[in-house]
């Protein structure tokens, strides 16, 4: 076998460029490779990480960067990089095969596999010792006693199966009942952190899908407690450190429980749910802070992850330089006091009081990170100032700010886009135009729809990644999520291509995708080889494929009077619920499908298309009511044309009398 180099540089993923320099000899994941290491029965060494991986930069820098780690590996292993985010199927299957190994997961995620691509043993971030320690033993076991590795291959592939299995056994027929909803969200409650927001524990995720199925639940359900719940939780994020005071945006995550340090890392995917959860919050609550979150966050957006073709970029790094020029999380995001005594000059005590620039706001290495404890009337009472005129000062101090902040390092963009993440952003502007009726939000949405459809469309073939050019194949996130966003912009726009190109796209993922035996989609498409197809059904940061194709195919049985598709969702739901008891929040987004079972769900055909009457429905919190306008395509609507104005309020295509007035229909409807 001739020696390989390292040939990352060919890439487009910011993350494997990252490691082009590497003396590893670093290949991209490709089928040639994988061949390679069966022709010469080499063992792969698969490295999965991301560009805004704060250990990953640690790992690399420690191992990947050293010469003599490099030697250990070159001589070894194949080794293959990848973009966890490029590739979350492989990613998946590798860490799917991690838990089972160690019970736990994260990233850097380094495999070392059987030249099948068998996983064999896994770890997170280790340092240098340790890492070429463990490579010894791993290369000496197979040389000495291939027998064992290939026995413990066999065992870990049974548990990937099974791991499988756990969502495609039969069960009976079952009834959905309002009460398995109430015990559910019961048994929840335990989980809220009453004194912080959100769930307990730390580190601590946002998880906007939870919030959002509990949002959901309490307006649906006029349960007060759930209701306050969401709004403290919310309030508590938005004051928090993990939203950025000065830029708008939120963080990764929070390493303590009160929301106060963040993972520096800013996500598209998570930025895109939460200014759709925060605008669906302003619709039903009214609260001021959560339409500032909304603004300051699409402001960051259209700032910092918007490509001037119309697509978002993906991700924002934690790391950055510091005045040492050398490279510190959050260094671009956190404050030295004498910074801000500096900038602000006499507002600086207000500010301080403020943001909690004090033991309260401290962080580390005489660095603050802001976090707002109490009221504006309290600050304001305390400076002798008027409500306005605090509110004023502040925002002054932040200008000021965001301006000296402009003279750091920033952060490295990664700038590659991903349409699952790209139909999350469309969804969210969507969203954003229907509350809040801004022009702008609307031409973005429709911008970045357009740029996948010319750019990442073959006929119905999707692809996944864009930069520069199109690559990889998409796979069920991406189809799901796109959907997703085409039925949520047609119901902004009520432009008939939309609607179709959701449809047509659904067909071709029943094609691709689709596993009869289950009932369940695949992740992966049938034309992709890898060791094993997953069945994604768990909801996390994002939600689950499935869920998402669920919650699809019942909207889209509406349109279409589909009654399959409508079987297809109320299946895969049946069949999912018995694993809810076991871990609610991996299961909101089924939730909240379950909600249109159990409650009322409603269908609204205009039989012409009335731009205020349209503004009254959108601008109120209607999960459970689909909108659409007369139109030939759209079969719901047939039957229903008139050159009048009228509304039909149906349920299963069964409808109430006509009105000829938007406030008939919604009188009663919305509370």
């Amino acid at each position: 076998m001739q020696e390989l180099k390292n040939i990352l540089s060919k890439e487009s993923s910011p993350y494997l460029l990252q490691h082009a320099q590497n003396p590893v000899a670093w290949q991209p994941w490709d089928d040639k490779v994988l061949k390679l290491a069966k022709d010469n029965n080499k063992l792969l060494l698969i490295s999965i990480g991301y560009s805004a991986c704060h250990w990953c930069h640690v790992m690399e820098h420690e191992c990947f960067e050293d010469k003599e780690v490099a030697q250990l590996m070159n001589k070894n292993f194949i080794n293959i990089k990848v973009d966890r985010e490029e590739r979350p199927d492989v990613d998946q299957i590798y860490m799917n095969a991690l838990q089972i190994m160690t019970g736990q997961g994260g990233w850097p995620l380094n495999i070392i596999a059987l030249p099948d691509g068998r996983p064999v043993w896994g770890a997170t971030y280790l340092p240098k010792q340790k890492w070429m320690g463990t490579l010894h033993q791993l290369k000496d076991l197979f040389q000495q006693s291939p027998e064992h590795m290939e026995e413990y291959a066999e065992k870990l592939a049974a548990g990937m199966k099974q791991l499988n299995r756990l969502v495609v056994e039969e069960v009976e027929e079952q009834e959905f009942s309002s009460s398995f909803l109430e015990e559910a969200i019961h048994q929840w409650s335990t989980k809220f952190d009453l004194e912080n927001g959100g769930f307990k524990g730390a580190p601590k995720f946002m998880m906007p899908n939870n919030l959002s199925l509990l949002l959901r639940y309490g307006f649906q359900l006029k349960n007060k407690e759930v209701q306050n719940f969401v709004e403290f939780s919310l309030e508590k994020m938005a004051k928090g450190g993990i939203y950025d005071a000065i830029g708008g945006g939120f963080s990764r995550y929070s390493v303590d429980e009160r929301w106060h340090i963040p993972h520096f890392e800013k996500m598209l995917y998570d930025n895109a749910q939460l200014i759709e959860l925060y605008t669906e919050a302003y619709s039903v609550y009214q609260n001021e802070i959560f339409k500032n979150v909304v603004e300051e966050s699409i402001e960051f957006i259209e700032r910092e992850l918007t490509a001037p073709q119309g697509y978002f970029y993906a991700a924002l790094d934690a790391d950055s330089l510091n005045e040492n020029n050398k490279k510190e999380e959050g260094a671009f995001y956190s404050w030295k006091k004498e910074e801000l005594q500096q900038a602000l000059k006499n507002d600086f005590e207000v500010f301080a009081e403020y943001y909690n620039v004090n033991p309260y706001g401290y962080w580390e290495n005489n660095n603050y990170v802001f976090i707002l404890t109490k009221s504006e009337q309290e600050i304001a009472d305390k400076f002798s100032l008027s409500l306005e005129g605090l509110q004023q000062k502040i925002k002054n101090c932040k200008k000021i700010l965001f301006q000296k902040r402009k003279e750091r390092q920033r952060p490295a963009l990664d700038d590659k886009g991903l349409t699952s993440w790209n139909a999350m952003m469309i969804k969210a502007y969507a969203k954003a135009y229907q509350v809040f009726q801004k022009e702008d939000h609307l031409h973005s949405a429709e911008k970045a729809m357009h740029f996948i459809t010319e750019n990442l469309l073959e006929g119905l073939l999707l692809f996944r990644n864009y930069k520069n050019q199109k690559s990889i194949r998409a796979n069920l996130e991406d189809y799901a999520l796109l959907i997703d966003a085409l039925i949520e912009l047609y119901q902004t726009t009520f432009k008939v291509p939309y609607l179709t190109l959701a449809k047509n796209l659904t067909q071709k993922v029943f094609e691709d995708f689709y596993d009869a035996e289950s009932n369940f989609f695949f992740f992966t498409s049938k034309d992709v080889q890898l060791i094993q197809r997953s069945i994604e059904t768990q909801d996390n940061v994002m939600p689950a494929s499935n869920s998402v194709m669920a919650n699809n195919l019942f909207k889209l049985s509406k349109f279409y009077l589909d009654a399959d598709w409508r079987k297809v969702a109320e299946l895969m739901l049946k069949k999912i619920t018995p694993q809810i008891n076991d871990y609610f929040s991996g299961y909101s987004n089924w939730l909240s499908l379950y909600l249109n079972y159990t409650e009322e769900y409603y269908e609204l055909v205009c039989s012409v298309k009335n731009d205020s009457a349209i503004r009254k429905i959108q601008q109120n919190y209607s999960p459970q009511l689909i909108c659409c306008v007369t139109q030939e395509e759209i079969p719901l609507t047939q039957g229903k044309e008139s050159n009048e104005e009228f509304y039909f309020l149906c349920q299963e295509n069964s409808c109430q009398a006509p009105q000829k007035s938007i406030e008939q229909v919604l009188s009663g409807f919305f509370k």
